[in-house]
């Protein structure tokens, strides 16, 4: 287990890079919806690199990395976004990078991604995440469950067509050019046969 945990300085620059991208392209889209009348904010923050870069991250480097990815694009575009970091930063963190941890576990089961996985994963994860969120709105803000699950219909919508786009199309391509550099890297470092 804990020999699953090393990485290379390039997997940590990789894993790094997907963490900016995420966290950047989610604080552009915190300001989109800063714009948009209303509730309609809830269903403009679903869509993002968020849940497939946290995805790619523990698919390729296992459910510690695919944690720390997600855990960390949610703290670090909350500290930088408008509204700043709140109570419910770490939890939405935690829960995000919980997807990074099922992507590792995912991996177990199927090394390479196929399109069907990919969307199941989504759907799956999606619905996980969303249902979460909602358990945490209702118990820190008193609010009854089956109402709050109700008002995050459309922002589970929202969420599931962001998810269901990315992952099989950008989470595939980068989990493909991920494992096919990792596996020029192994090669390009085995000593020469003599």
């Amino acid at each position: 287990m804990l020999q699953s945990l090393k990485l290379t300085s390039r997997q940590v620059a990789l894993i790094s890079t997907f963490i900016a991208i995420g966290a950047v392209v989610r604080i552009g889209v915190d300001q989109v919806g800063d714009m948009v009348p209303g509730t309609a904010f809830a269903v403009v923050i679903k869509f993002g690199l968020t849940e497939t870069l946290t995805f790619v991250s523990g698919f390729v480097y296992g459910p510690v990395a695919g944690f720390v990815a997600g855990f960390l694009i949610i703290v670090l575009s909350d500290i930088a976004s408008p509204f700043g970091a709140g109570a419910w930063t770490p939890f939405i963190a935690s829960i995000i990078g919980l997807l990074g941890i099922c992507a590792g576990i995912i991996r177990r089961v199927r090394s390479r991604p196929t399109v069907l996985m990919m969307i199941v994963s989504a759907v799956a994860l999606t619905v996980l995440s969303e249902s979460l969120q909602n358990i945490w709105v209702a118990v820190f803000y008193n609010a009854p469950l089956v109402a709050t699950m109700i008002l995050g219909l459309p922002s589970l919508a929202a969420a599931l067509a962001n998810n269901v786009v990315l992952f099989p199309t950008v989470g595939s391509k980068a989990i493909e050019f991920v494992q096919e550099h990792h596996l020029n890297e192994v090669q390009n470092k085995r000593p020469a046969a003599e």
